[in-house]
């Protein structure tokens, strides 16, 4: 396996992991409108995916540097 085809690899592995995390968090954005949930949930939902967004991003520019 090339490093382009790991960074391949990765990249699409941590945009389905950040479609996840962002799905989490409308979840629990909506939920703590509905006052289901406290403000820190939200709040550990968001550094989440924002953290994995992040990650998606390195990978994207790793692999677009590979070619």
């Amino acid at each position: 396996m090339t490093l382009k085809n790991a960074a391949l690899l990765a990249l699409i592995g941590t945009i389905l992991m950040t479609a996840l995390l962002v799905c989490t968090f409308v979840f629990n954005f909506l939920n703590l409108l509905r006052g289901l949930v406290p403000a820190v949930t939200l709040f550990s939902s968001f550094i989440f995916a924002f953290g994995c967004f992040s990650v998606a991003v390195f990978f994207y520019v790793f692999h677009r540097a590979q070619s």
